[in-house]
Parts: structure tokens; sequence; C-alpha cells
């Protein structure tokens, strides 16, 4: 090297240490330090726990019915490749919504991400490892079994109500439990939110579904039932595993009235163990002085033509049924929550608009019985729908023996109550706008685009 050379290397030395000491070569060193983090080994403690506490504790912890607890490496560890499956597979966290079509923006998403997915396939192919015992987040602080989910967001419910003992024995057909429940409210009061459950972890082994009506003497609905009461005002909640509470969007609320009932609809199947419980309501109220602007109305969306039958599942096959339900008034769609037994395979709801386009609102791809979603819109994708559109819940049924749910593809299987019957309709939380609101909406949003969708699972 002549001494040319060596003059120009030290010139660029020095460049290179002014440089650094300018910060101009920040972003080079950050992604050397980002390419480092990734190339690193996963482990359970830094990398997974927090994935787990934020995404799989809520169930899987003692005294829920999930069948292993996830809140430490011992007991995480031997289920590790279990996990792996299930995780890369996307049965757990549950969540079914099919990620390629419709709204993908919710609420209350429990999925994992592509990110977090990745740890936990990196942790598992790195053979589990524990990592430093220092890096463990802070254990979650998990309500006693008799606090109610809800109480660290509103404080305690405003009031309860419980819908008297069932019994089940071990053994049995499917039981229904209808008792009627009195509202304990004296004046006209909104509820912002209502959370739902069997009083025991027994007794939500056994409850296929529990759905709590509130009928009561409201000229504001067109649908009426049995004693006059109105029951289009008032499904405060159907609560299925999967499923505790609902939290109603901010300004919008369910309307109580002196002389309310709750008229309980709890539909039971036997567990192998004799079970005695009963169905608690957990009512969160607004303030006297700050009522909402509008209510919402839990909807039953029908996928059969009438209101029974219209299911034939031949067996070893798979079929399909669908319906419309016409919107009479502009509103905008809060959730969708698909409800089909054994044989559900999968479900959708379209928007079909006044103008005839079609419009992918959501479509679960991989329904499972086992856990009955309830997807909350977020507030920016939330359908806001104009008078006349036709919301269409498409259903499909897998009466085959690639259904891992299905009791016996050798039957035939028809519409009916039991779990080993058939239905098909949608749970959707449903608030009516004005057509000045709707206007109003329209003329500050773009609505998203429709397309015409034709889907088979």
């Amino acid at each position: 090297m002549n001494h040319a050379e060596l003059r120009d290397r030290v010139r660029l030395f020095r460049s290179l240490i002014c440089l650094v000491a300018l910060g101009l070569l920040a972003v080079p060193v950050n992604l050397a330090r980002a390419a480092d983090k990734s190339d690193r080994a996963v482990t359970f403690a830094k990398d997974v726990a927090p994935i787990l506490q934020a995404k799989c504790q809520d169930c899987h912890r003692p005294g829920t019915v999930a069948p292993m607890s996830l809140l430490t490496y011992q007991e995480t560890r031997p289920w590790a490749k279990s996990i792996r499956e299930r995780v890369i597979t996307r049965q757990m966290p549950p969540w079914h919504i099919d990620r390629t079509v419709g709204v993908q923006h919710f609420m209350n998403d429990r999925s994992l991400s592509d990110q977090e997915m990745d740890t936990i396939v990196r942790w598992v192919d790195a053979g589990a490892p524990l990592g430093n015992p220092k890096d463990l987040p802070a254990p979650r602080q998990w309500p006693a079994e008799e606090a109610w989910e809800l109480t660290k967001q509103f404080g305690e419910p405003d009031f309860i109500i419980k819908s008297g003992t069932f019994s089940i024995p071990a053994v049995s057909d499917d039981q229904w439990w209808d008792p009627v429940s009195q509202v304990p409210v004296t004046e006209p009061r909104w509820v912002r939110a209502v959370e739902v459950r069997p009083a025991t972890v027994a007794g939500r082994k056994v409850t296929h579904h529990a759905i709590a009506r509130l009928w009561q003497n409201d000229d504001d609905s067109e649908d009426r039932g049995p004693r006059g009461f109105s029951d289009g005002s008032g499904l405060l909640m159907e609560w299925a595993i999967g499923k505790q509470y609902d939290i109603y969007r901010e300004n919008t609320g369910k309307l109580l009235l002196p002389g309310a009932e709750i008229q309980w609809d709890i539909h039971l199947h036997a567990s192998g163990e004799a079970v005695q419980d009963h169905v608690e309501l957990a009512v969160y109220l607004y303030p006297k002085d700050s009522p909402p602007k509008y209510r919402t109305r839990l909807m039953m969306f029908r996928g059969t033509q009438g209101r029974f039958g219209g299911i034939d599942i031949p067996p070893n096959s798979v079929a399909d049924v669908e319906a419309t339900t016409t919107l009479h008034e502009p509103a905008r769609l809060e959730s969708f929550q698909p409800h089909m037994h054994l044989r559900g395979r999968a479900m959708s709801m379209e928007a079909i608009l006044p103008d005839g386009t079609v419009r992918m609102i959501s479509n679960v791809d991989h329904f499972d019985f086992n856990w009955m979603n309830n997807y909350i819109f977020s507030d920016e994708d939330a359908p806001v729908l104009p008078r006349g559109t036709q919301i269409r819940i498409h259903a499909w049924h897998d009466n085959t023996t690639g259904n891992r749910n299905n009791p016996d593809p050798s039957v035939h299987v028809g519409y009916g109550r039991r779990t080993t019957d058939e239905m098909a309709h949608a749970w959707v939380n449903v608030t009516y706008l004005t057509d000045q609101e709707y206007a109003d909406w329209l003329a500050k949003h773009t609505p998203k685009q429709t397309v015409t969708v034709s889907y088979k699972p």
C-alpha cells in the first residue's frame, strides 16, 4: 500500500467516525440490531408467555372449561407440539373468520398475528426452551370465580338476575328450561353492557345456550310475542361457549322499562355427570343523566326460509341453505355471531344493496360448534347500510366423516332444537338510524367497495 492509498483510508475512517457521532448512520445500525433480534433464540419467558397472557389465558387457566392451564412454563411445556399444530391450523385461539373477505377489524379480535404465530412455531421447533426466568412477565391477576369479567371496566353490576335452578342427570336427552325472571327497574333505564354465565364450571359444560329475552310493553317494536309483550326490542343476550358478554358501542344501548321480564331459553345437554345450577345475568347501566342516543337490538337473521324447517342434509353429504331479511330502516350492523350445531361448517353474511350490488360483510369459513364467537366490528368498519338493504345469511352443513364434530354421518339431519339436529341463523346487534342520520353519515364517509361475491367453503 503506497502513501496515497493509506492517506485515503485514514480519511474514510475519520469520515465514518464523524457520521456515527452525528447519528447519520443510525438507520443501518438499527436495522442490524433488528436482524440480530429476529435471529436470536425464541424463549418462553421473553417471547411466548406475553402472547399466552394476551390471547390464551382467559380460557386456559384453572376454573374454566378449557382442558389445560397455560399460566406457567411447567403447565405449558407438555402441550408444546399440540399448541404448534393448533396454532398453524388456526384452530386456536378460536377465531374462525375468513381472513380474505369482508370486515377484518374487530373490537374483540383474539386471533394471533402472523408474527405471533411465527414466534410460537419457532419456539416449539427450537425445543420449547424456558429461557431466563427473569424475563417472565408479571402474572395476570384473575377475578375470583364468583366475580364478573366486566367489573374491571364498569365496576360492580347494577343488578344481577338469576334464572332459578335447573337439574340435569348424568345421562339424558336434551332438555330446555324456560323460567321467567323480573327485571328490577322502576323507571326507564339504559343498558350499556350485559354479562351472562351459568354459575359454575360444571353448569357451563351442560349449557348449550342461554338466551335472555326481554319482554316489555314497548310500542316502539313491530315484533310482538306472547302476553302482548315485545321481543323485537329485547334479546338482551345469547350466551354460548366462547361468548360471555356484550358491550354496546359508545352512545348506544338497550332500554329497560318498568314491568319488564326476562324470558329465559336455556338449552341443556348431559355431560356424563349430574349437574344442578342456574344462569345469571349481570346488567351494567348508563348513569341516569347520561342516556345514549341510539338504541341497539339483538336480532336473529335466519338462514332458512320460514320460521322452522328448510334444512335437509342427506347422509354423507354437504348441504347449504340461505335466506334474506330486509332492513326497513337505515342501520349499522354491530356484530356477527353465527349459530349452527354439530354439522355446521361455514356461514356468510352479505348485504344486497337496493341497487342490486352485493357486499360481503363477514364469512366464518371454519365454524366450530364448541366456540360460538361473536365478531364485534370496529368503529370504522361497522357496516352502515341504507333502507331496503337485504341481509343474506348463507350457511353450509357438513354431514360427512371429514367433520370431526359429526356424531354420525350415516343419518339424515333436519331442522330441530336438539344438539344433534341443525339450525342456521346469525345473532346480529343492529342499530337503526333515521334517514337523515344515514344521509349525514354518507356525507362524511365513503362506503366500502361493493362487489359481487361467489363463495364456496
